[in-house]
């Protein structure tokens, strides 16, 4: 008796139960959190351009924080140092459910979104090198602006524009995302970092030890976690390592698996606690003290936009970022066999890829490492604004036009079960 032949994996299929659920929380949650992050943006962006702009730079500018501990630092630097920090302690814990207890421990649903956010990255950065290559003043120190992916952003432009779209697009749209800030944390930390101590570095491994053996033993207070947690962050701060990465090692240490058969494991906890102050008031207010940047008279945006830099992240988050995760996406379908899940086309996979080109938050933090505060790091700024702007625009543009295929299909398939049970 011949075998069956065996069935190729579908690509961006659909998952299990209780991981549609847990998905569909979190887009609920994200939604509200992307919302904050526009309303944060825009309120920068208003305050920098109007007459009282001198109060916004000075708001930015103001010091505070203990200088014994070298960590008198300015607001700005607190929102991109401290407060992202939780942001990617929340995306690190995401990450590590997903490949632990989620879909993608198996390999097979995980290469698609993995092999997507990879070509999101090398795409866009080889592009932005292309553009802004005879720059000079330190241009190439700008190549990963355009590779990452902003997840509140991106989901909230999602739920907006595509109710009846498959569930699969938003599970795909979101372990890309947080594979991209995986990799976005991995360059920051080998590529932005003016200068390394050792000792530091070595003590932060410690106290973010004693933080781990805290969790396993199932301590859940948090004015127990806390001490080595932060002391864990300033170490590292203190390691010339950029702060954030405290965040996603200390995710990294947490147990996903609960201590008895039906809890719920300290991740899933901890994520469940952080992601509201995540996403409600850390990301918003980096956004809001990070985005302000005038976009009139000298300087501003037609001066941005006639700078090489700027012109490169702009083709890197517009260009680059769909190009390279639907050529990603195509090789893995090309050499694994494998095909769209039934029901979904190419155009569905373009209108996520073109919405991976939010790049914001992390791209922000990214251009502030390489650029600093300077006339070119406010050249940055506005070409982030306008590429994910561009971005958004343009996704929605397909998504939307895929929503209204999806939406009369579901009709068609509702006004059949009407049929039926008449």
């Amino acid at each position: 008796m011949t075998e069956a032949p065996r069935r190729m994996p579908a690509l961006l299929s659909r998952g299990s139960w209780a991981e549609a659920r847990r998905i569909a929380g979190i887009l609920r949650e994200e939604t509200v959190g992307g919302a904050l992050l526009l309303a944060g943006a825009v309120l920068a962006m208003v305050w920098a351009n109007s007459p009282w702009s001198q109060g916004y730079e000075a708001l930015r500018s103001f010091r505070v924080g203990p200088a014994a501990l070298h960590l008198d630092l300015s607001l700005s630097a607190w929102a991109a140092d401290g407060l992202l920090a939780v942001f990617f302690f929340v995306a690190g814990l995401e990450l590590k459910r997903e490949f632990v207890a989620g879909d993608l421990r198996h390999v097979r649903r995980a290469v698609v979104p993995v092999a997507a956010a990879a070509g999101g990255v090398v795409v866009p950065a080889v592009l932005y090198l292309v553009v802004a290559a005879g720059a000079g003043g330190g241009a190439a120190r700008g190549w990963a602006i355009p590779t990452a992916t902003d997840i509140a952003f991106a989901l909230a432009v999602l739920a907006v524009a595509g109710r009846f779209l498959p569930s699969a697009l938003r599970t795909f749209l979101l372990t890309l995302a947080v594979v991209d800030d995986l990799i976005a944390i991995v360059i920051i930390a080998v590529f932005y970092t003016a200068h390394l101590s050792v000792v530091a570095l070595a003590a932060a491994l410690v106290s973010l030890g004693v933080f781990a053996l805290l969790v396993r033993r199932g301590v859940g207070s948090w004015w127990v976690l806390l001490p080595p947690a932060a002391v864990t962050w300033g170490l590292v701060h203190a390691s010339g390592v950029h702060a954030t990465v405290a965040g996603v090692l200390l995710a990294f240490v947490v147990p996903v698996a609960g201590c008895r058969a039906g809890d719920k494991g300290p991740a899933e906890r901890f994520e469940h606690r952080l992601r509201p102050i995540s996403a409600g008031v850390a990301v918003p207010v980096f956004a809001f003290l990070s985005a302000g940047v005038a976009v009139g008279g000298p300087g501003g945006l037609v001066e941005a936009l006639t700078d090489p830099v700027a012109v490169g992240v702009v083709a890197g988050l517009v260009v680059g970022k769909p190009l390279g995760i639907m050529a990603a996406t195509w090789v893995v379908a090309r050499f694994t066999r494998a095909s769209l899940n039934e029901g979904l086309g190419w155009i569905d996979v373009l209108g996520l890829a073109v919405l991976g080109g939010m790049g914001f938050t992390v791209s922000l933090l990214i251009g502030e490492l390489a650029f600093g505060d300077g006339a070119r790091g406010d050249h940055v700024k506005i070409a982030v604004l306008a590429g994910s702007l561009a971005a958004a625009l343009l996704a929605v543009v397909v998504l939307r036009v895929r929503d209204r295929a999806y939406r009369r299909i579901h009709q068609a398939e509702m006004a059949g079960l009407g049929e039926e049970a008449a």
